[in-house]
């Protein structure tokens, strides 16, 4: 049984959710790196649908900008009153105009809902010849859903009835409507127009399309979900946190069986966009977000975070914030290091303990072991920079450049005060102030002289334990002398 390329899917992303109790617009809070929408919007992508709209209505200003960068093909209609479901796919209709072919409905804030899914869907519908097909699940808890009303008989759907006009009878029952649909897109049509607002919200249920199209004579059918989790929406931010940690593990489960280590599952959180390499492992306490992708056999964490950071095969990266940044095969970072965007680790380089970077280019087998701070700069090949170093870079108005060449031995504590370039092979001594270029192979030492005052403690303070413990070694040193 296959699916149908469906002739439009409509989102509806009207409502307002005032259950979140925030500025934000419901279907736009994330999980796992994607909007509740854009969770919608990529599993109703997978059908190939000729006309993707989503029915827009609160706050729809920001909702639009934040479809035009998800995804420029989206359509939009506006439901400027909340008049029900119902009126929503009637705005939507008429953005779309006449559509022959399947109609299918979703809801805008169900980010648990897949694909595969959706394409049983509309492949039940094809099959069976409907003129409706409702996806439906079997749900442990069915209050403030809307209730399937099957004929006793036949097993046949014969109504969906909202909780708030159920009947107590009617209410026991435990299949629910999910919300989703599949619709022959002609019948669709002419049944909104038959459906009338005498209901307790005084709104024009989509639901209540299948009462007239049975009426008429037309096949009205169902899909049960297999998991009913997938058709679960979120009006409020428990029921967000409920959805994140349902996600969150689907996604750690295909990355284990696709040959990836997570050794916390509950501590670990991915995005949807996050890939590996076959036998990476994930320790305790990371967070993989973004674009980000951990190579073959590479290790990440613990307790890291990565935003839109590759981490090449085999390199290893411990306690560690990154956001845009490139680290390279067999490399090894942290722990406690900051690389900020625009940072590139070559092959088999370190960036160690306490080290930050930014916008930094970093050649193959080159360390920052320790203690510094490296911004604006390109180092080359198999240098070190030693410890306590400051890449000096704004002088207040700008941003400068500082280039270290290959095979440098940089001393520690000093500051590259940008532009400055250190050619390759050259040394600079420890506590070194490097203002000007340091010529290949050449020593630079940028540092005052060294001046000893003897008796300034026991003149400037007298009867200190300093005064008295330097008194006791100078009487040691007489009497050894």
């Amino acid at each position: 049984m296959s699916a149908i390329r469906p002739a439009a899917v409509v989102v509806l992303a009207a409502g307002e959710g005032t259950r979140m109790k925030s500025a934000t617009p419901k279907v736009l809070h994330q999980i796992c790196g994607r909007t509740l929408v854009g969770h919608v919007l990529a599993a109703a992508s997978e059908l190939e649908p000729e006309n993707l709209v989503v029915v827009v209505g609160h706050a729809r200003e920001k909702v639009t900008a934040h479809l035009g960068e998800t995804d420029p093909g989206v359509r939009t209609a506006v439901q400027a009153e909340q008049n029900g479901t119902g009126h929503a796919v009637r705005m939507a209709l008429e953005e779309l105009g006449s559509i022959d072919g399947t109609v299918v409905v979703v809801c805008g804030d169900t980010p648990l809902l897949r694909g595969a899914t959706l394409r049983e869907l509309t492949a039940d519908h094809a099959a069976d010849g409907n003129a409706v097909t409702v996806l439906t699940a079997e749900v442990p808890d069915a209050t403030g859903y809307g209730r399937i009303v099957r004929d006793g008989a036949s097993g046949a759907v014969t109504a969906i009835v909202e909780h708030k006009d159920a009947s107590d009878s009617q209410r026991t029952i435990r299949e629910i409507n999910s919300g989703v649909f599949a619709f022959d897109g002609q019948l669709l049509a002419d049944a909104l127009g038959k459906v009338r607002t005498d209901n307790s919200q005084g709104e024009e249920y989509l639901t209540d399309v299948l009462g007239i199209l049975r009426e008429a004579g037309h096949r009205v059918g169902a899909s049960v979900a297999g998991d009913h989790r997938e058709i679960a929406g979120i009006n409020n931010r428990v029921q967000l946190s409920e959805a994140r940690r349902i996600l969150n593990d689907r996604l750690l489960t295909e990355a284990m069986l696709g040959g990836v280590t997570v050794v916390d599952p509950a501590t670990t959180w991915i995005d949807v966009t996050v890939t590996f390499g076959q036998d990476a492992t994930v320790q305790p306490g990371t967070q993989l977000h973004g674009t980000t992708h951990i190579g073959e056999g590479a290790d990440v964490g613990p307790n890291s975070r990565l935003t839109d950071t590759v981490v090449e095969a085999g390199a290893r990266v411990d306690n560690t914030v990154a956001v845009s940044s490139h680290i390279g095969p067999g490399a090894s970072v942290g722990p406690y290091a900051y690389l900020r965007p625009g940072t590139r680790l070559g092959a088999k380089g370190k960036i160690g303990t306490y080290v930050e970077t930014k916008n930094a280019t970093i050649g193959e087998g080159t360390k920052i072991p320790h203690l510094s701070y490296v911004g604006d700069a390109t180092i080359g090949e198999y240098s070190n920079i030693g410890a306590a170093s400051v890449f000096v870079n704004y002088d207040g108005q700008a941003k400068h450049h500082t280039t270290v060449g290959s095979h440098c031995r940089t001393g520690s504590d000093n500051m590259f005060v940008a532009p400055v370039t250190v050619g390759d092979g050259a040394y600079t001594a420890a506590g070194s102030v490097i203002t000007k270029d340091v010529p290949p192979g050449s020593l630079a030492v940028a540092r005052g002289q060294q001046r000893n005052i003897e008796g300034w403690v026991a003149r400037k303070r007298p009867g200190s334990a300093a005064a008295k413990a330097a008194e006791t070694a100078s009487r040691q040193d007489a009497n050894e002398d």
